[in-house]
C-alpha cells in the first residue's frame, strides 16, 4: 500500500469500476478521493456503465465469478440502498448439445444453491414464459432458469452510486479529459487534463473503460485492453406490448451470444450480441500508433451509434428465434456498447508492475456491470495489498497471456477475433425496418 487514509486518491473514470472504488476507499475512512471525468454530463451517455439495462446472472463455469456474482446480487436485493435497480426476473439459458460453457455454468450455479429450474423439454421451456406471449420453441429445446438473477437498470444505479459517493465526501468532477499523467522520478504524482488543470495525487486510479489504450498509450496496454465495439439494438413497444412481455425471463444464449430483456418502465426491449465485436483502429495522436478507440455519440454524434448492418441482420434473425412477432417491428435505434476487453476475459485490477503510485481498474471484458455494488472492494484490496495472491495474480496487470482457452471466463464466441468497422456498411434508417414478407 503506498497511500494512507489522508493521502489524495485521484480516480480517473465516473464509471462501474472508478464510482465503485471511490465508494469503498470512502467506507473503509479514506479522507481525500476525487473521480474525474472526460464527460461533461454524468453518468456519461456513451460509457459502457451508462446503459438501459444489464443482465445480472451467477452463470459461470468458472466458479470464482459464480461467487462473486451471488455476493453482488445479495447487495442488489436491499432495496433502502438499490431501490428498484435490481429486478430480479430470471435468467433462462438454453442449453446446446456438447456446449461446455453452459453445462458447467449450470453446475457450478446448482453447487452454490441457485434456485434453478432445469428445464428438460420444450413444454417446460413453454412455462417459463407467460402464456399470452407468442415463443418459438426448437424442437428438441431444453435448458434452465436462474430465479437468482435478472436485470439491473444499469444508469440509475450509477446515478445512485454518484450520489453515494458524494454523501461520503468524495468529489466529482466532470469534463476533465486527461491529457497525460504526471510523473516524478519515474511515478505518477498526479494527471494534466486537456483544459490544463491540474489534479494531484499521491495515488491514481485509471478506471476509464474503453478509452484505456488510447488515452494512456505510454502505457502499452493495446494488447491488454482492447476497445471492442458490441452491437446493441432497441425495440419500441406499445403500452399493451409491454405489459404483454414485462413477466418474460432474460433470454442468454451462451452458444450465439444473443440477448434480450424484458420491457423497461418505458417499454423499451434491448438486445444484443456479446460476441468479439468490433474495433475502430484509429492512430493515435498522441503515440502515432494504430489503437482501437471508440466510436461513440460523444466523438461522432448521432452517426456514432449506427453498427454494421449485418449485425442489425443478425438481430432480428436472433430475435425471430425467440420472439416471432417482436422481428415484425422496427427497431427504434442502435449503439455500439464499448467493452474493454482483456485477453482471458478476466479483469485488470492491480497496480502497474512499473509504478507503485498508479493502479489500474478495468478490463470488464462486458461481465462488470453487475458487480457495481461490490467491485471496488476488490479494487481497495488490491490498493491495500489484501488481495489473496491466487486473486492478485488472475487480475494483474502484467499477467501471462494465454496460450488456449482452459479457464476461460466467458464462451466461446467471445473469442472470435472482432472485425473492423467499415463506415460504408453501417446501417441507416431504412435499416432499421422489418424486411416485408412476400404475399
Amino acid at each position: 500500500m503506498n497511500v494512507n487514509r489522508e493521502g489524495r486518491i485521484v480516480i480517473v473514470g465516473a464509471g462501474c469500476f472508478g464510482l465503485s472504488t471511490a465508494y469503498h476507499l470512502l467506507k473503509r475512512g479514506y479522507k481525500n478521493i476525487t473521480v474525474i471525468d472526460r464527460s461533461k454530463v454524468l453518468p456519461a451517455p456513451d460509457a459502457a456503465s451508462t446503459d438501459l439495462n444489464k443482465i445480472v446472472r451467477s452463470s459461470y463455469p468458472d466458479i470464482f465469478y459464480t461467487r462473486l456474482t451471488r455476493e453482488a446480487i445479495a447487495v442488489w436485493k436491499n432495496r433502502e440502498e438499490w431501490g428498484d435497480t435490481y429486478h430480479e426476473s430470471g435468467v433462462y439459458c438454453p442449453l446446446s448439445l456438447g456446449e461446455a460453457y453452459t453445462d458447467q455454468a449450470y453446475e457450478n450455479d446448482v453447487a452454490l444453491g441457485a434456485r434453478i429450474e432445469h428445464l428438460s423439454d420444450p413444454e417446460a421451456v413453454r412455462k417459463v414464459f407467460p402464456p399470452s406471449v407468442n415463443v418459438a420453441i426448437p424442437e428438441h429445446a431444453r435448458g434452465y432458469l436462474n430465479r437468482d438473477g435478472g436485470w439491473a437498470f444499469a444508469s440509475q444505479g450509477i446515478a445512485l452510486m454518484m450520489e453515494k459517493v458524494a454523501s461520503l465526501g468524495g468529489k466529482i468532477v466532470p469534463g476533465k479529459p486527461v491529457a497525460e499523467l504526471v510523473k516524478s522520478d519515474g511515478k505518477t504524482t498526479g494527471v494534466i487534463c486537456e483544459d490544463g488543470s491540474v489534479f494531484e495525487a499521491d495515488l491514481v486510479v485509471l478506471s476509464v473503460g474503453s478509452w484505456t489504450a488510447s488515452s494512456f498509450p505510454e502505457l502499452h496496454l493495446q494488447d491488454r485492453c482492447l476497445a471492442t465495439g458490441q452491437t446493441v439494438a432497441l425495440l419500441q413497444l406499445t403500452p399493451e406490448e409491454g405489459d404483454l412481455y414485462r413477466d418474460c425471463p432474460v433470454y442468454l444464449n451462451f452458444a450465439t451470444g444473443f440477448y434480450m430483456f424484458p420491457p423497461n418502465h418505458e417499454n423499451i426491449v434491448k438486445l444484443a450480441i456479446h460476441d468479439g465485436g468490433y474495433t475502430q483502429t484509429v492512430k493515435n495522436p498522441k503515440s502515432g500508433e494504430p489503437v482501437s478507440s471508440p466510436r461513440t455519440v460523444l466523438s461522432h454524434g448521432n452517426d456514432g451509434l449506427r453498427i454494421p448492418k449485418t449485425a442489425l441482420q443478425k438481430l432480428r434473425a436472433e430475435l425471430s428465434q425467440v420472439y416471432p412477432d417482436l422481428a415484425k417491428k422496427p427497431f427504434a435505434g442502435t449503439r455500439l456498447c464499448w467493452y474493454t476487453d482483456s485477453p482471458d476475459e478476466n479483469w485488470v485490477i492491480g497496480y502497474h508492475p512499473e509504478d507503485p503510485n498508479l493502479v489500474l481498474a478495468t478490463g470488464g471484458s462486458g461481465h462488470a456491470y453487475k458487480f457495481l455494488p461490490t467491485i471496488g472492494g476488490l479494487v481497495a484490496d488490491a490498493i491495500e495489498g489484501k488481495l489473496a495472491p491466487e486473486v492478485a495474480s488472475r487480475f494483474a496487470v502484467d499477467r501471462p497471456r494465454p496460450t488456449n482457452k482452459e479457464g476461460v471466463v466467458e464462451p466461446e464466441i467471445r473469442y472470435h477475433p472482432p472485425e473492423e468497422l467499415v463506415e460504408e456498411q453501417l446501417c441507416g434508417a431504412d435499416d432499421l425496418l422489418p424486411i416485408p414478407i412476400p404475399a
